[in-house]
């Protein structure tokens, strides 16, 4: 007798689980314009915590990193573009799409500088001492992820910064009944750029195959002449930076942020690394989705379960796959 699984096998696998997830909603919301606002809205929130938990993704499941700081670099990656967006905040206001781009690349790309240079820092001198150590691991990390929340507070105080938005990401799109974010539509995009140079890197790449290979016979590959320790450096560097992007897009997307904005995007971005599979991007993406979609069709359909819905849907998820969705390594 052909299973669950095997039937979505045939039809796609767990690929389609987000577009399952869409269409169930649909029946249950009934409205045609509140559903395409709700997946729209979930489809930018699950991009943008892509880009938190793909750096996290690979340095777990690929460096059997247990790094509970991880939020921290979104954290920072937020506060240094609000910064720099509150800089230029004439641009932003002005007229001129130009002007207005030109501000909001300046702050990804201060917030991915940082994230690089602080990922950097935190390998040579918190990760790499605790090389194959998960208990300690997870105490430094989350002793580092503590630390920077006070760095936050002494930097830029505790009171809630508000992160402006370039004038072009204002406002919304109107078609028909349908109202439908810029920014949001953003995100989206940006998203997908992200997936798509990460899957190519991974899987098409020279750098991506050593990566890979490292993590299954080290000792072969530095028998190979390369230098195993430079790459894996390299894979928390993107992380990191990833991360940065991820919470400088956050910021923008709330335009209220707080210290706190680490730790309670620290959940969220565990869960959807664990969802998807340790190590697999694709995997991350579509835990990325599923999270982002079921918060917002919850939210709107049983408000109260909001909170919990994220938590329920791991579970779901668990029960039927223990290793993930699509698990890169055992």
């Amino acid at each position: 007798m052909e299973t669950i699984t095997d039937k979505l096998g045939r039809i796609g696998g767990v690929n389609l689980l987000p577009v399952a997830v869409a269409v169930a909603a649909f029946v249950l919301i009934g409205a045609p314009s509140s559903w395409a606002t709700l997946t729209v809205a979930g489809l930018a929130m699950g991009m943008m915590v892509f880009l938190m938990a793909s750096g996290l993704s690979l340095i777990f499941g690929l460096m059997d990193v247990l790094n509970f700081g991880h939020s921290a670099f979104v954290s920072f990656g937020a506060f240094v573009a609000a910064s720099v967006l509150a800089a230029l905040s004439g641009w932003l206001g002005a007229d001129s799409v130009f002007l207005n781009a030109l501000a909001l690349s300046l702050a990804i790309l201060a917030a991915m500088s940082f994230g690089l240079a602080a990922g950097w820092f935190f390998e040579r001198v918190i990760i790499r001492p605790v090389y194959h150590d998960h208990l300690r691991q997870i105490l430094i990390t989350m002793g580092a992820l503590i630390v920077s929340e006070q760095i936050i507070l002494a930097v830029w105080g505790g009171t809630p910064i508000t992160v402006p938005r370039p004038q072009f990401l204002e406002g919304a799109l109107i078609l028909g009944d349908v109202s439908i974010e810029i920014y949001r539509i953003f995100a989206v995009l940006l998203g997908l750029v992200a997936f798509a140079g990460l899957y190519v890197v991974l899987n098409r790449t020279r750098i991506g195959l050593l990566v890979r290979a490292g993590v299954e016979n080290r000792e072969m590959v530095e028998a190979l002449g390369y230098r195993i320790d430079r790459l894996f450096i390299g894979v928390f560097m993107a992380g990191s930076a990833l991360a940065a992007v991820g919470g400088a897009m956050w910021a923008g997307y709330e335009t209220l942020i707080t210290p706190a904005l680490g730790g309670e995007m620290m959940i969220v971005v565990f869960i959807v690394v664990i969802i998807g599979g340790l190590g697999s991007i694709e995997g991350t993406l579509l835990g990325a989705l599923l999270v982002g979609l079921t918060a917002n069709y919850v939210g709107f359909l049983a408000p109260k379960l909001a909170l919990a819905s994220n938590m329920i849907l791991m579970m779901i998820i668990l029960i039927w796959r223990p290793n993930g969705l699509r698990p890169a390594v055992k």
